[in-house]
């Protein structure tokens, strides 16, 4: 990726929103500082755009207010520079805790060990900080792309032209991308046809201009491997646009209520994603960053498991929500990852 360049912003001028926590007298039973209730916690996006990162953000919020914690929320606009001066903002608000929602590992170190420098405890979701000292919360996105390329073979057999949506440089999209290398190695019929994507605050159209051409150019692609909703949304609306759709097959990761009804709706060339429910993940980053600051165990690799949904399987359910997904796959709307018995787990 481009190197992006620093931009001097006033800490007092970078927005935040605040979450004020329910109960004001503390959480029954909990250590402290949380059975006194009012812990500052941060989280502070890289990315705010998108169904995906609104979904985190409501699961990281419910979680808060269970905990009565006040979460500062600081909206991410894809800039790595502003994303620093938010961390250091935090730490001038003597937050406890400290939250990072994707971003740029090499922008990021420095600041985020003032953080560690000061006592302030740090959770990382899906951005590598390369700290024995940083709880990683991830979306086991090995397995996510696994799940997917299996469903890629069962619709397709393992011989097929290729079109693939990568961006170097993002955590999750690296670990999937390890599996997209490995798959094409045991797959010698896999033939990568082109390679293309974009990361921004218009990632689905500008991503959907791409593959416009790359489509073009490579009328025998038959299946695209998009492993992020935004990158697949493109994808689909590049298909439709040039009246393909019935000749590819888009398999992704993650999900959002505007990604089940693009997958359910008739004739759409979207046929699976894997996906963990965000809401859940940004509830798990929480209680992440609880555990840690009330100075309890927390394992370095946090964990949420993906399930497999297929365009077949959500109509069959009559899903057509992110809400009716989780009633009716009860394994989708939890997670035993980072709970502790004075923790408040209901949350949706």
């Amino acid at each position: 990726m481009k190197s992006l360049a620093r931009l001097a912003l006033s800490a007092a001028v970078i927005p935040f929103i605040f979450i004020q926590g329910a109960k004001a007298d503390g959480l029954s039973g909990a250590p402290a500082p949380f059975d006194k209730g009012g812990v500052k916690v941060a989280l502070i996006s890289y990315i705010s755009a998108g169904d995906f990162f609104q979904a985190y953000q409501a699961g990281a919020e419910a979680q808060a207010k269970a905990l009565d914690i006040d979460l500062r929320i600081f909206p991410g606009r894809q800039d790595a520079a502003e994303q620093r001066e938010q961390i250091l903002q935090a730490i001038n608000l003597g937050v406890s805790g400290i939250v990072i929602d994707h971003g740029l590992p090499e922008s990021l170190g420095d600041v985020v060990q003032q953080a560690l420098d000061k006592g302030i405890k740090v959770v990382a979701f899906d951005v590598n900080l390369n700290n024995p000292k940083i709880p990683q919360v991830e979306q086991s996105d090995h397995e996510l792309a696994s799940l997917a390329l299996e469903q890629v073979v069962k619709d397709n057999g393992n011989s097929f032209s290729a079109g693939y949506v990568y961006v170097a440089g993002f955590a999750p999209l690296d670990r999937r991308n390890e599996v997209w290398d490995k798959f094409k190695t045991d797959n010698k019929g896999v033939v990568e046809r082109a390679r293309f994507g974009n990361v921004s605050d218009t990632t689905a159209t500008s991503t959907a201009d791409q593959a416009k051409a790359v489509l073009t150019a490579n009328p025998d692609i038959s299946v695209v491997f998009a492993p992020y909703d935004e990158f697949a949304r493109g994808v689909k609306l590049a298909a439709n646009d040039l009246g393909i759709a019935n000749k590819l097959k888009i398999y992704s990761a993650d999900v959002s209520t505007a990604d089940i009804q693009e997958i359910t709706e008739e004739g759409s060339p979207w046929v699976a994603t894997v996906a963990t429910n965000p809401a859940v993940v940004g509830a798990v980053s929480i209680r992440a960053a609880a555990l840690e600051i009330a100075g309890q165990t927390v394992p370095h690799q946090i964990t949420v498991e993906p399930t497999l949904l297929t365009q077949e399987s959500l109509r069959a359910a009559g899903v057509k929500t992110i809400e009716e997904l989780a009633a009716k796959i009860p394994a989708f709307s939890t997670s035993d990852a980072a709970t502790a018995s004075w923790i408040p787990d209901k949350l949706f």
